[in-house]
């Protein structure tokens, strides 16, 4: 349960879930947007936050789509994982979806929820950034479209007031070539030491990460280094570690240097697999 008493609203128009936001924020209610939860509830336990009200996206159409519309793939942000996948539009989100938590928790756990959280790993970020998807955004002056790449650097990056709608993307990424790997210290369940996403599009492989550093990237610096074909593939993978956008995690999955070398043996089969065609 959560410990103290907050109010609960609805709405079922964006242009209202905004201006609700707004006139709570002004009666100093501290509102926040709500998708699936899990991650509020497991916030709000332990006093990390401490909303007075809540306002719930989930009866919104427009964050509970999952269609294909003039070529592309159009996912709300209130799509939970297990729909998406058990739809598997896109495979390699679909794919990733389903490393992330368990069955009940991605039961409730939503697309929006993940990529806008505060838990390091926020893996189902991965293939939309490898998929260069835009990015649906509602606040107070409208809505409006960007890509990830714009809006998303370690983390979502929205104004106040703001809410991801939905993610857009290309239908040329959706059948692409893909691995996918999550490497854990024990079982099946729980969050990565490594997870790597990657695809190959125009014979160029690319990647991205969560569980490596503080936060889920994409490097370009990387990816260059990965598919430098004029040296041996260890040596390519020694200068892309070199590339890493911020120091190695070292928690209670694993250390840094265990990291390290999870990582190299996760690289090399993520290109060998892609390489010779076999994803």
């Amino acid at each position: 349960m959560i410990p103290f008493d907050f109010e609960y609203y609805k709405p079922s128009s964006v242009q209202m879930a905004v201006e609700w936001f707004q006139y709570l924020q002004k009666q100093g209610k501290n509102p926040i947007y709500y998708a699936g939860g899990t991650e509020i509830i497991t916030w709000a336990r332990t006093n990390s936050i401490h909303p007075g009200a809540v306002i719930d996206l989930k009866s919104i159409p427009e964050c509970s789509v999952m269609e294909m519309q003039n070529d592309k793939l159009i996912i709300g942000a209130c799509i939970t994982l297990s729909t998406l996948s058990a739809a598997n539009p896109f495979p390699l989100l679909s794919e990733t979806a389903q490393g992330v938590a368990d069955q009940t928790a991605r039961n409730q756990i939503t697309l929006g929820g993940n990529i806008c959280g505060k838990i390091y790993y926020r893996e189902a970020v991965l293939p939309l950034l490898l998929a260069n998807s835009h990015i649906v955004i509602a606040g107070m002056q409208g809505i409006r479209e960007a890509s990830i790449h714009q809006v998303f650097s370690q983390q979502m990056r929205l104004g106040n007031g703001e809410f991801l709608v939905q993610t857009l993307t290309d239908q040329s990424y959706l059948s692409l070539p893909f691995v996918h790997y999550k490497k854990r210290q024990i079982g099946s369940v729980g969050y990565p030491l490594v997870t790597v996403a990657a695809l190959k599009k125009d014979k160029q492989i690319h990647t991205a990460y969560s569980g490596v550093c503080s936060f889920p990237f994409r490097s370009a610096q990387i990816d260059q280094a990965l598919n430098d074909s004029s040296i041996p593939l260890a040596a390519r993978i020694e200068q892309a570690i070199g590339k890493l956008p911020a120091p190695l995690l070292s928690n209670t999955e694993g250390s840094a240097p265990y990291r390290k070398f999870v990582l190299k043996q996760t690289m090399a089969d993520a290109v060998h697999r892609l390489e010779r065609g076999e994803a």
